[in-house]
């Protein structure tokens, strides 16, 4: 609009001047009505607030929207759609080998309630201004909250301990056993160890930002050095002083024969020095049997029969055949005192082809492939059934990578020489007798002591195993020790493991 011009000079622009600041007075004026009803309505909006039970506008929880939702509504959604986006594994890449953690079984969850008891108290725990302020600067620039993640630090190393078992170079720390009247000492071999508080800390971090659905972890390792060969502690194991065996009716009571062991100590500690660098050692061992042993007398040592459990095996395999039949051999008759720890890998010893295994499938590097004295595990796996029937307590038992075919998951234990083991102790007052057989397409392990008024002894006892998830990827089991009266009704089951298999 052009400006009037009534009159000249000064006067004019008086004029222009007291136009000019009329309309910037009016615009003033407009802002702060604006401002003013802006202010009210946020004060009335916030008052309402402070009483109210539903989250304010402009709160996001984890990137989930739970603007004027309730306690109850915000928690139902932001669990629902974490869900949607968390995968139920997290993949663990080393060399050409996979592996996975299971998130449930690590219990690592989001503190929802925690996140949505914040969001409802935003704006209402300071003074007035800062209520005021806090809730104006939530409604205009929005507000994400993150969530504590928790997880149980115990269950993860666990977890990656048993994934460092299964690496391809896992270290083997030295080893002896006896095979035919020779004492051999195996020196332990460099392995790869597993960088723990690094890769929990990747994979704590790929949880929380819900990244691992696509996202493949390395395992960071390290060199694992084995322990020297510390021959003391061996002789210490191998010696014995001979003894006869006896045992007495009232009270009962079998007192095991002792066959005297002994070696020359100083000729293996030079052996070992001329040539530390050696895979094995050997020494002659020397023996002082005794003139009676608990063999002789049968089963009337031993007059109950505690537990026992077959597995099938395929007798067209004859390799494997002779595998099962020469670990079978070793640990038939074998007798635990009381208080002993029998381990697997001592008593049946290094499989080599000296000792007459042959080349059997085997799990090796996340793979089915060939490998000397494959088929044992169905031995241990066999043992350990039995074993659990017969009340024994556990000492050491690691699941297969996979499920393997004679055993359900849950009930198998595997031994792989120098890292893996399977051990239990006689928990009983008096000795066991373990027997063993592979005949006719089946592998059988059956245990003889004497029964009491204990527990395990009141009722008869198995395994009982079942799965709890099954995805693409992992297979999950939880086996427990099961208890059943004579009508078979159960009458108490205790935990034994929770084991993770991996698909083929």
């Amino acid at each position: 609009m052009p400006d009037f011009e009534i009159f000249n000079g000064d006067t004019k622009k008086v004029f222009k001047m007291f136009k000019y600041d009329s309309v910037a007075f009016i615009f003033v004026i407009l802002v702060a009505v604006v401002i003013a009803i802006f202010i009210s309505a946020s004060i009335i909006f916030y008052i309402n607030t402070q009483n109210s039970d539903k989250i304010q506008s402009g709160v996001f929880i984890k990137g989930v929207n739970v603007s004027g939702l309730t306690k109850e509504e915000a928690i139902t959604l932001v669990n629902e759609e974490l869900k949607k986006q968390m995968n139920d594994h997290i993949e663990l890449v080393y060399k050409n080998s996979n592996y996975y953690v299971e998130v449930e079984q690590i219990e690592a969850k989001f503190d929802i309630e925690s996140s949505v008891n914040f969001a409802l108290n935003l704006a209402k725990t300071g003074t007035f201004w800062e209520n005021i302020s806090q809730y104006i600067n939530v409604l205009m620039a929005n507000i994400n909250i993150e969530p504590v993640l928790v997880y149980n630090d115990e269950a993860l190393t666990n977890y990656l301990k048993n994934i460092e078992a299964f690496l391809p170079d896992q270290l083997e720390q030295p080893a002896y056993y006896v095979d035919d009247g020779r004492l051999i000492i195996t020196n332990g071999v460099n392995g790869a160890g597993i960088v723990y508080d690094e890769l929990k800390k990747e994979i704590v971090e790929a949880i929380q930002d819900i990244s691992y659905s696509n996202k493949y972890i390395k395992i960071p390792t390290y060199v694992q050095y084995p322990d020297p060969i510390d021959l003391e502690p061996i002789h210490a194991d191998i010696y014995r002083e001979v003894q006869d065996a006896y045992f007495t009716t009232e009270p009962y009571a079998v007192f095991a024969d002792v066959t005297g062991i002994d070696f020359d100590v100083e000729q293996m500690q030079n052996a070992i020095n001329d040539n530390p660098e050696a895979e094995e050692y050997a020494i002659d061992l020397v023996y002082t049997k005794a003139d009676v042993t608990v063999q002789d007398f049968g089963r009337e040592a031993f007059p109950h029969l505690l537990g026992s459990f077959s597995t099938k095996y395929s007798t067209s395999n004859t390799d494997r055949t002779t595998n099962l039949r020469l670990a079978a051999n070793k640990i038939d008759g074998t007798v635990v005192m009381p208080g002993e720890i029998f381990s697997y890998n001592k008593v049946v010893g290094k499989r080599t082809i000296a000792a007459g295994y042959k080349e059997a499938a085997i799990y090796q590097d996340g793979e089915v492939t060939n490998g000397l004295g494959g088929g044992i595990c169905q031995i241990s796996t066999t043992l350990y059934n039995a074993v659990i029937e017969s009340g024994m307590l556990i000492e050491e038992r690691r699941n297969h990578m996979f499920v393997p075919s004679y055993a359900d998951a849950g009930k198998d234990a595997t031994v792989v020489w120098g890292s893996t083991d399977f051990k239990f102790e006689n928990r009983r007052d008096y000795p066991i007798k373990i027997e063993a057989s592979v005949n006719g397409g089946i592998a059988n392990v059956s245990i003889y002591g004497l029964k009491t008024d204990e527990e395990y002894d009141r009722y008869d006892l198995s395994i009982e195993s079942r799965v709890i998830k099954n995805t693409s990827k992992t297979l999950v089991a939880e086996s427990y020790r099961v208890y059943k009266d004579e009508e078979g009704r159960i009458v108490k089951r205790d935990k034994l493991y929770t084991d993770t298999y991996k698909k083929h």
